[in-house]
Formats: structure tokens, sequence, C-alpha cells
């Protein structure tokens, strides 16, 4: 099937929820507005729906491969890659000053939705691009910047981030890559690194690896940690590329799913060592690394929704148009498409309000890393922040486990035919487990959630963003609708159930941190649920008062039928998740370990 990217409910979510008209009173940001906003959405959607959209089943057929060294992605993706970067979509909201256009990043936000869609195997390669140019934004020198930022925005250069080796997963404490200092200034980088994802490719002329290693005599553990960069080739002081460093793809994996990705094992210096350059000072790599970890956790919650959005489309399309069975209530005299159906009704609102939600939420974080980036007032930059730093583990972690219901309801919907791959469906659903698992797990997601975001402030920020939920409540209180107050009664419900847990896991962090961290999944999925279903909350409030207005009458009653299905069918799992995480942590400890 063809996939329509949904601009109309991103622009409802960029006005109405991350309320884009206070992003446009931000200085630098004048010229951004929702005939903008809409005006890119458009621009890019074409290109994906006409170009990007339809290499995603051919890359899943015919994966990137590799040979002698090199990489060969699908057929088509050189070409498209071409057409992405010559539409500056690589630059979209980076600085205008390395050639970027600057706009927010809520707006980035929906195109890297639409791109994801669109693709998801295609889009890692901007994706991983566009966390290596912020690092080097943050962290880089100024020739460094100068160097390797403005040919990464054109797409001449791609980027990649190097932290996993074979011994050393999620631990990045066991890194051993070294990197031994030169009389010159640079560095000769030793090591193997693995699940590089466009680590070597054909689409772009050089890729910029940002890779960890140690230099000599670095503290032990995370500490001694530093950060480099190692171009693919050499670049010469006039910009050109120079010889080819050594660094060489010695395989790709063989995968579940975004099979047209070629997730690379990188050798370092098997003949002599790779030319690296320091990025900001020695010792100092995990966290510069951080940043662009931060900037890939909030993408790939993105790709979770985009997935979601993806596979919903296919399962609305096919349920109208598979026949089978006569409807329960006899609306229809004989066999009738399976949309009528009440659980299959139930399947397609499911993954649509999970999707909807989770793109509010995105959207509205997106909104609060702008200002907290951009803002004139430091005391509102320092609240946003706060806000944004709160919301990236529940964007990865709820966004991307969503997804995976998501897809997997999208082949129940199809039935039989969702288990054939011929129908697309199985594709999505294999595709979406890698997002639970890469840039840090939704466990390591959640124990981020429980340590540094809840337990660090005594719960302060996380019962904060409760109060803005109860504010919520009351503008539902003040609605004279039905439709309000369903979804008050189940709001205010799942929001003394958060704030339980917060107290909770506040108080047990060092108590009992195995009790606290026990539930730390839980609490993510909990909290993530609560954020979506305010989100979805004031979407209902935006909804009634234009539908009052008299503007667009359908969508805004399917957005609040949208919003109450969300608060009677998947809010509830708020109170359940909050009795695992106050009382189940006992029986998880129960079991010793050699009964397992």
């Amino acid at each position: 099937m063809s996939f329509k990217a949904p601009v109309k409910d991103m622009l409802f979510a960029l006005q109405h929820l991350a309320r884009l008209e206070e992003i446009n009173r931000i200085p630098g940001f004048e010229d951004v507005n929702l005939e903008t906003a809409q005006a890119v959405l458009q621009e890019c959607a074409r290109l994906n729906e006409e170009v990007i959209a339809p290499l995603n089943w051919e890359g899943d057929k015919n994966p990137s491969w590799w040979q002698d060294g090199q990489v060969f992605t699908t057929p088509g993706f050189k070409e498209a890659f071409r057409q992405y970067a010559e539409g500056g979509w690589q630059g979209l909201q980076h600085p205008a000053e390395f050639g970027g256009q600057g706009l927010p990043k809520v707006i980035g936000a929906m195109c890297t939705e639409i791109l994801n869609a669109a693709n998801l195997s295609f889009a890692l390669c901007p994706l991983l691009t566009d966390g290596a140019i912020e690092a080097l934004l943050t962290a880089g020198s100024d020739a460094q910047k100068a160097t390797y930022i403005p040919p990464m925005i054109e797409g001449r250069w791609t980027g990649t981030m190097n932290l996993t080796e074979p011994q050393a997963g999620s631990d990045l404490s066991l890194v051993r890559a070294r990197a031994e200092p030169q009389p010159d200034g640079t560095y000769r980088i030793f090591g193997t690194k693995i699940f590089i994802t466009y680590g070597e490719h054909d689409m772009a002329d050089n890729i910029v690896h940002l890779v960890l290693a140690r230099v000599p005599g670095a503290p032990q553990g995370v500490k001694g940690i530093s950060l480099f960069i190692v171009p693919k080739f050499l670049v010469n002081p006039d910009g050109t590329l120079g010889a080819r460093n050594d660094v060489h793809c010695v395989s790709i994996e063989h995968k579940l799913g975004i099979k047209a990705s070629p997730t690379c094992v990188l050798q370092y210096g098997d003949h002599g060592g790779a030319v690296g350059y320091l990025v900001g000072e020695e010792n100092r790599g995990l966290e510069y690394m951080f940043i662009m970890m931060n900037a890939a956790r909030y993408a790939v919650g993105l790709q979770g929704i985009a997935l979601s959005e993806r596979a919903y489309q296919k399962a609305v399309q096919y349920a109208r148009e598979r026949i089978q069975s006569r409807p329960v209530d006899g609306s229809v005299a004989g066999a009738a498409p399976i949309i009528h159906h009440p659980d299959v009704r139930r399947m397609l609102m499911t993954m649509r309000a999970l999707t909807e939600g989770c793109r509010a939420m995105a959207a509205v974080a997106a909104a609060a890393y702008d200002a907290a980036h951009h803002h004139p007032d430091a005391a509102v930059r320092r609240q946003n922040q706060a806000f944004y730093e709160f919301m990236v583990p529940l964007v990865k972690g709820y966004s991307t486990e969503i997804s995976h219901e998501v897809t997997s309801l999208g082949v129940q919907v199809h039935g039989g035919m969702g288990f054939i791959e011929e129908t697309g469906a199985a594709q999505h659903y294999r595709d979406a487990k890698i997002l639970t698992i890469y840039e840090g797990t939704t466990a390591i997601q959640a124990n981020d959630l429980v340590g540094r975001k809840t337990a660090r402030d005594g719960g302060a920020v996380a019962l904060a963003v409760a109060a803005q939920v109860a504010a919520t409540e009351q503008a539902l209180a003040e609605s004279g609708s039905e439709a309000a107050q369903a979804v008050r009664v189940r709001l205010q419900a799942a929001r003394a159930a958060y704030e339980e847990v917060v107290r909770f896991i506040a108080a047990q962090a060092k108590a009992d941190p195995v009790a606290a961290y026990a539930g730390s999944v839980p609490y993510l999925m909990l909290a993530g649920n609560l954020m979506a279903g305010w989100q979805m909350a004031r979407a209902l409030l935006a909804a009634e008062q234009e539908l009052a207005a008299g503007r667009d009458a359908d969508f805004m009653r399917a957005k609040i039928a949208t919003a109450r299905f969300y608060a009677e069918h998947i809010l509830p799992r708020a109170l359940a998740q909050r009795d695992a995480i106050v009382h189940g942590a006992g029986s998880l400890k129960a079991m010793a370990l050699e009964a397992f």
C-alpha cells in the first residue's frame, strides 16, 4: 500500500499542543508559524511518499550487502539519499551558519517521523548524522565544526557513533579501544567496534566516525573514555578528501528487521592505526557522546511513532477491504468488511490512540527543547530543560514499546495474511523490535528515569509535571461535555497512581534500591501512558473549541473520540502498573537465583 504522511494530525499537534505560536515569539524563530510548518511538512510528505517510501519493501527483500570490505545499499537508496540531501532535509534544524535551515526541533521532529514512517532503514543514516552534527556543535573545536559539519549538512558526508565493542555493550566502562597520541597532535586508534549503523555504505563520499577510546594512563571505567573524530577518508586542508584512513568494515550483521540498514563491524588500526582527532578534552568522551545519544534516543522514540503510524494505515486499509463474516448487530445483511466487527475496531482504535498520544507527547517534548535552548529568559530555559530531560526516556521507552504492541496488532488485524511476508504487515512488526533495544534498552531508559530523573531530586520534577496534569483535569471539569468528564475521571485516577509511584520510587531508591528498580520499566510505562493520555486530554479540549467554532468537524469529532478511547481503554493500565510497582518487589526477589 502507499504511505500517506499524517500532516493534518501533525499540524494539530503543533498548533494546539506544542503551541507553535509561543516558539514563534522566541528570537530567531520569528518566521516560524503554522503556515511555515504546513509548507515544510507538505513538501517533506511529497518526497517521502513518492521517492523514499516505495523503497521500504524493496529494502526488506534486497538488503544491503558486504563484499571485500565494501557495503552496497539497496538499489535506489543512493539516488533517494541524493534527493533527500539536495532538498536540504539533513540541515533542517541545524544552524544556518553551517548551511542548515535553523528551524525548531518541533518541526524537525515531525519531518523525522515522516521519514521513518516512509522507510525506517533508510532514515537511520540521516538520524546518526544528525547526532554527529549535534555532538560536534556542542563539543567540537571551531576548526572541527568548519571541516565536518557543512559537508554532513549538505549530505556529501554522513556520520556515525562508535560505542559498542564485542565485550562492551551497554556497560561502556569495559571499552578497550585505545588511542595513542602522536607528535603532530593526532591519535592512532586501534580496536573493534560492533553494531555500527551505516558504518560503511555507498551513499556518500565520506563517513565521519565519532569513536570512544582510551588514551594511555586514562582512569578506569567510564571516566577514562575520550571521543575522537575518525573519518573514513582523511580531509586535506582545502577540504578535499585525501588518503583512506585505517578503518575498515569487516562484516555486516544479518538481522531480524531493518535489513536495508547496514549494521557494521568496524576494525580500526590493522594497518598502523587509524588517524583520529580528539574532540574536546581527554577523558570527557562519554559526556560528549551523551549529547549524540540523547538526540538519538529522542529520534528512536519518533521511529516508534512512525512505525506505529505506518502499521495503522496498513491495517485500516486491509480492514476496509477484507470481506469476512456478518456483523453481530446485523447492520450488514451478509459478509462485510472486517472493520464492522467490534474487536477489529478495538484493535484499530488502540493502534490509533497509542500512535496519536505518543506523537502529541513527542511534539510537546520537542517544543520544550526549543524553549530550553533558545528562550531569552534563563528561568524559562531551566524549567523547559528539566521537563525535556524528564520526557526523553518516556519518548524513547514508551513510544518504542507501544510500537511493538501496535505493529503486532497490525499483524493481528490481517489475520493469517499478516503472517505472510508478501502483505508487508510482518515487516513493520520485525522492524519495531530493535527500537526497544538500540540507543539503550527500555530497562536502561527506565533506570535513567528512576535514578537521574526521579530519585536524584526526590521526585520534584516528576511531581511538578503531575501538577500540570491536574490543571488539565480542572479544564476538563469546566467543559460541559460528556466526553471531557469521562476523560477527566480516568486521567485523575492515572495521575493519582503515578504520584503514588513517584513517591514510592523516591523513597525506595536509597532505602531499598532493588525494590525501586524492580519497578523501573512498569514506572516508565505508567509515566509514558500518563504523559500521552494527558496530551490526548488537551487535544480533546482543543478539538471541542475548534468544533464549536465550526472548523473541520469530522476531524475534530474523530480527535475527541480517539481521546476518549485512550482514556477509557489505555489509561486504566496505570492502576495495575501502580500495584505491581508498589507491592510487587517482594515476589520478584523471592525466588533463589539457583531456581531459575
